[in-house]
C-alpha cells in the first residue's frame, strides 16, 4: 500500500500476502519464543519501505496540517502499513492463520489404579463392643480415603483374591465379609455370610482360590469350604490335623497345605494337602514344631512352612506333594534364628526372606535363603534338570545373610522388584529398611502414629512405591515413601487399625 497526496490519507489494499509460517513460532513451557519465520522478518522490511516512502511526503503533509509534524505522521502511516500487513497475513486463509501451539510441561507416569486396603475395629479393648468394623480404602496415587464401609463385629483377618477384585474379612461375631473393590461400593452391597457356630476361635484366617474359599476353623478341627456369592457353605473338610490355622497356597495351585500344631507338645506338626479339583485332604507332610505360617511360590512349585517352635523351614516340593528331597531333612536353617513368625518372596532374586522374632527383648532378625530351581540353561551342566519338573539347582537353601533388625520384628514386606525389604519391629515401634542387594539395613524409620506396628502392606511404583503401617494400638495408617524411605503421611482410619493389603504389589 502507499500514502497518496491530495489533502487526504488513502490506504490501498497490499496486493501480496506475506505469509507466517506460524509451524516455526514455537512456544516453551516458559512460555518464549523459541524461534521465529523468515517471513515475519520479510513483513517487518515491507514496513520499513513503506516508511521510508511516507517520509518523501513529509513536507507536503506538513503544508495540509500544521499541527501534526512530519515526523508523527510519517509513524503513523508505518504503524497503519504495519497493522494492514498484520490484517493482511491473518486474512490470507487457514494456511497462513497465526496459530500458537503450547508445548505442555512432561510431568511423572500417570500413576496405576490401586488401593491400600485396611480394616479397623472401633471396639477394639472394649470387652462387650457391638460397634460394626470398618473397610476403607486408601487410593495409592493421592494417599486420600476413597471410600469406607462396615463389616462385621471386630474384623481379625484380611485377604484380598488374586486378582485384587474382592476383599475378604473374618469377622469376631462369626460372620464373613466380601466386599467388591471399587470406589462406588457402599455398605448395603457388603455381602455376609455366617459360619457355623462353635467354641471360640471359630475361624483363624481365610484362603480364596478361585471357585473356593477355604477358612481354617481350629475350633471346629476342620476346613469350611464355601463357593458363591455370596459365600455359601458347601462342607467341612476333616482330616486337616488338629487345630489347623493357616493355608499356605496360591491361587493357581493344584494344592494347598493345611497347618496344624502337634496336640502333643513338642511334637512335629503337619501341612495337610487339600487336592482343589476334587476338594479332599490327602495324607499330611511332617513338618516342624509348632508351625505358624506358610508361603507358596508364584509358580506353585515349593511351599516353605516357618517352624516357630523348631526355629526351622520345612520346603515341601509341591509339585510332587512330597517334602523337598533337595534339602536334609526338607528343612533348611538359620543357625541364629529364633522364632520365625512371617516370610515373603524377591522373585526377581530367587530368594525368600524370613522375619525371626527373636526373644522378644532382644533384637530380631532376618534369614534370607537362596531358592533357585533348575531350568533350561541349567540342563546342560546338570542332565537331571527337567524344566517341567524341576529340581532344586545348585545353591537351592543356602543362607545368604542374616540382618540384624529391631525388637519383636512381626513382618516384612519385599518390594517385588528385589531392591528393598520393610520389616515391621513391634517391640521398638519401627520399620526396618533391608538393601535386598547388600543385604544391609540402610534405615531404621520410627512411627510415632503407629506405635508397637502389627501389619504391613508394600507396593512397588513410579516415582515411588508405598509401604502402608497399621497398629492396633493406633487409629491412624502411617504411609512411607520407598524412594525417600520416609514418612510420607498418616491416614485416619476410625477405628484401630488390624491389617491392611494392596490391590497390586
Amino acid at each position: 500500500m502507499h500514502a497518496v497526496a491530495g489533502g487526504r490519507n488513502r490506504l490501498l489494499p497490499i496486493t501480496r500476502c506475506s505469509q507466517i509460517n506460524v509451524a516455526s513460532v514455537i512456544y516453551n513451557h516458559g512460555l518464549s519464543i523459541d524461534n521465529t519465520s523468515t517471513t515475519v522478518g520479510e513483513l517487518l522490511q515491507s514496513v520499513e519501505m513503506y516508511d521510508a516512502a511516507a517520509n518523501q511526503h513529509t513536507s507536503h503533509l506538513a503544508a495540509q496540517s500544521q499541527q501534526q509534524p512530519a515526523k508523527f505522521l510519517s509513524r503513523s502511516v508505518s504503524a497503519a502499513v504495519l497493522a494492514m500487513g498484520l490484517l493482511s497475513a491473518t486474512g490470507c486463509g487457514n494456511n497462513y492463520r497465526p496459530v500458537i501451539t503450547a508445548i505442555n510441561p512432561v510431568g511423572p507416569a500417570g500413576q496405576p489404579t490401586k488401593y491400600a486396603i485396611a480394616i479397623s475395629d472401633p471396639n477394639l479393648g472394649a470387652a462387650n463392643g457391638t460397634l460394626p468394623g470398618l473397610m476403607t480404602f486408601v487410593d495409592y496415587s493421592g494417599d486420600t480415603v476413597a471410600v469406607t464401609v462396615g463389616t462385621g463385629i471386630k474384623p481379625y483377618y484380611l485377604i484380598l483374591n488374586s486378582g485384587g477384585t474382592a476383599a475378604y474379612t473374618l469377622n469376631g461375631d462369626g460372620t464373613v465379609n466380601t466386599v467388591a473393590i471399587a470406589t462406588s461400593v457402599i455398605t448395603s452391597t457388603v455381602t455376609q455370610t455366617t459360619l457355623l457356630a462353635n467354641p471360640a476361635p471359630n475361624a483363624a484366617s481365610i484362603f480364596p482360590q478361585g471357585t473356593y474359599t477355604y477358612i481354617t476353623q481350629p475350633g471346629r478341627n476342620n476346613v469350611a469350604e464355601l463357593t458363591g456369592s455370596p459365600l455359601a457353605l458347601q462342607q467341612e473338610l476333616s482330616a486337616v490335623g488338629p487345630s489347623p490355622i493357616y493355608i499356605a497356597g496360591v491361587a493357581a495351585a493344584p494344592r494347598i497345605y493345611v497347618l496344624s500344631p502337634s496336640a502333643a507338645a513338642g511334637a512335629a506338626g503337619t501341612a495337610t494337602p487339600i487336592e482343589v479339583v476334587t476338594n479332599t485332604p490327602e495324607s499330611a507332610l511332617p513338618v516342624g514344631i509348632n508351625p505358624v505360617y506358610g508361603v507358596m511360590t508364584a509358580d506353585a512349585r515349593r511351599a516353605f512352612i516357618l517352624n516357630n517352635g523348631s526355629n526351622n523351614v520345612s520346603v515341601i516340593d509341591a509339585q510332587n506333594n512330597q517334602l523337598d528331597i533337595g534339602v536334609a531333612g526338607g528343612t533348611i536353617q538359620d543357625p541364629k534364628a529364633v522364632a520365625p513368625i512371617w516370610a515373603d518372596f524377591a522373585p526377581t532374586l530367587s530368594e525368600v526372606a524370613v522375619v525371626n522374632a527373636g526373644t522378644g527383648t532382644t533384637a530380631g532378625s532376618v534369614s534370607i535363603f537362596s531358592i533357585p530351581l533348575c531350568s533350561a540353561i541349567a540342563q546342560p551342566t546338570n542332565p537331571l534338570c527337567n524344566v517341567n519338573n524341576p529340581i532344586d539347582a545348585a545353591g537351592f537353601g543356602t543362607l545368604v545373610a542374616n540382618i540384624t533388625v529391631g525388637k519383636d520384628p512381626v513382618m516384612i514386606g519385599v518390594l517385588q522388584d528385589g531392591t528393598q525389604a520393610y520389616v515391621i519391629n513391634k517391640g521398638d515401634s519401627t520399620v526396618s529398611v533391608i538393601n535386598m542387594v547388600t543385604n544391609t539395613v540402610t534405615a531404621t524409620i520410627p512411627l510415632p502414629a503407629t506405635p508397637s506396628p502389627t501389619f504391613i502392606a508394600v507396593t512397588t511404583g513410579t516415582p515411588t512405591g508405598k509401604v502402608y503401617v497399621t497398629s492396633a494400638t493406633s487409629q491412624m495408617m502411617t504411609v512411607i515413601r520407598t524412594d525417600t524411605d520416609a514418612v510420607d503421611t498418616t491416614i485416619p482410619l476410625q477405628g484401630f487399625g488390624v491389617q491392611v493389603r494392596v490391590t497390586a504389589p
